[in-house]
């Protein structure tokens, strides 16, 4: 910090949170912490009182301690920009039909077993009335072994990947009729800014977190929560036939769009122009 003498801190926590800000505060170097999960990390709990401003992506965050306190700003979480996409066009170039909507099924960046047991049992039946785009990371092995098993006239409706790069993430979620998901900060909040229904599988470990994520976007209607443990076929079925009428998905979607925050990278931003200006 005394070497490069920075205007400004940014930290998104993790625990280097914890020495950055440290620094900062004995460096009298103006800083911003941000946190995207409605229950915060145990260091960005431990080192926001030493913030000189506090960003949170949920209103009950800044209901909470250390949060409750001036300079606390609810701000949403930045998403990637899907201005000037076209629907039709990105489904075209992910080879995505137009004659049934698509399940997207995202764990996020690792492999989730959970998810592939579900499908590997449902596929069958959920095939006849949808497309299912699998971003399976290190399970596309499995994947392609299950796609291989299914029948001849399903096995086009069924397409496996190991990740959507260049682009292709933001063509897959514009194509999405309905997102199977963990509640990460960023999923959530990309579902919401697109109106996107969802079904949400909170990742169980490090602390729950993610399960009072998917507590808010469910409070309001915007997704079906099912606990990771309670994930089988027969519920997935289930809960995907749920939503095969436009109607639903479309009130669903609806809903989660009401929390959206397009705003929230330009907010942050100039957050942190503000503090800048002070050191």
């Amino acid at each position: 910090m005394r070497r490069v003498r920075p205007d400004v801190l940014f930290s998104t926590g993790g625990y280097i949170a914890i020495p950055a800000l440290l620094a900062a505060a004995v460096t009298r170097t103006p800083s911003l912490i941000w946190e995207g999960n409605v229950q915060a990390g145990r260091s960005n709990r431990l080192v926001a009182p030493l913030a000189s401003a506090r960003a949170v992506a949920w209103p009950s965050t800044a209901e909470q301690a250390p949060w409750n306190r001036p300079n606390t700003y609810v701000t949403g979480t930045p998403v990637r920009s899907f201005e000037g996409r076209d629907r039709s066009a990105a489904r075209g170039r992910l080879g995505i039909t137009p004659d049934a909507p698509l399940l997207l099924v995202f764990g996020g960046s690792q492999r989730v077993l959970r998810f592939e047991g579900a499908l590997a049992g449902s596929l069958p039946e959920l095939l006849r009335q949808w497309q299912v785009l699998h971003v399976a990371a290190d399970g596309l092995d499995r994947a392609e072994a299950i796609r291989a098993a299914l029948p001849e006239a399903l096995k086009s409706r069924y397409r496996p990947v190991r990740f959507l790069q260049g682009g292709a993430m933001e063509d897959a979620l514009i194509s999405a009729d309905l997102l199977l998901g963990r509640a990460g900060a960023s999923t959530l909040a990309e579902a919401a800014a697109l109106g996107l229904p969802s079904i949400i599988v909170p990742y169980p470990y490090a602390g729950g977190h993610q399960r009072a994520n998917a507590k808010e976007l469910a409070a309001v209607g915007g997704a079906i929560v099912i606990d990771d443990a309670a994930l089988t076929p027969e519920l997935l079925q289930r809960e995907v036939a749920q939503m095969s009428e436009a109607s639903v998905r479309q009130r669903v979607g609806a809903a989660a769009a009401s929390l959206a925050r397009p705003g929230s990278a330009e907010e942050i931003a100039e957050i942190l122009l503000r503090l800048g200006r002070r050191g």
